[in-house]
């Protein structure tokens, strides 16, 4: 039954995610490509909306493929899924905090977490950069490489907005903001990819 299984899924990716949203987004990619749910293009255009869009991404994310699966009915079941485990830990975490952060063995903990967060987030955005603008589906095709998977709009847009947060930084002496940089690469992409 395919709302047992996008619970299950779900459930899974919420209790052994760590980081947040983005923490889960390798998570979520595994999952959805492996059942069949989503192909790699829906999902980075889907990454791409849920980031911008209000509310945490890998609840956005959760609904979109609930949705896509099984109604509002599936995203309602894929969201629970994903925010139950958190929902429970926190509860725990607030009941127990005051002598939780004492214990050298909670500190170790999430000591070695947080790199592992990092390399996960990193290790996706390696992947979705390779695919979308490098133009290679899995890691087989990285032997094959050659200027002609290379997607020159995609990395046209990434040089410049690479190139716009730098002089923003360097200009204005404080990062760019994420919604002009979101803004700047849907113009960008209206404008290099439409026919």
């Amino acid at each position: 039954m395919i709302y047992l299984e996008l619970f299950l899924t779900f459930l899974r990716i919420g209790a052994f995610s760590f980081g947040g949203g983005y923490g889960m987004i390798s998570l979520i990619r595994e999952e959805t490509l492996a059942h069949g749910w989503l192909t790699e293009d829906t999902l980075l255009n889907m990454i791409a909306v849920a980031e911008s869009t209000p509310g945490p991404i890998a609840v956005n994310m959760a609904t979109f493929v609930g949705s896509s699966q099984g109604g509002v009915l599936g995203a309602a079941i894929a969201t629970l899924g994903v925010v139950l485990p958190s929902f429970i830990i926190i509860l725990i975490i607030a009941m127990a905090r005051r002598g939780l952060m004492k214990y050298a063995g909670v500190k170790a903990f999430l000591g070695g977490i947080r790199p592992c967060v990092v390399g996960l987030i990193l290790a996706t955005a390696a992947t979705m950069l390779l695919s979308r603008v490098g133009g290679f589906g899995d890691l087989a095709t990285l032997r094959e490489i050659g200027l002609t998977a290379l997607d020159l709009r995609g990395a046209a847009i990434l040089a410049i907005l690479a190139l716009t947060a730098l002089a923003i930084r360097k200009l204005a002496k404080k990062p760019a903001s994420p919604i002009l940089l979101i803004l700047l690469s849907a113009v960008m992409g209206v404008i290099l990819y439409i026919p």
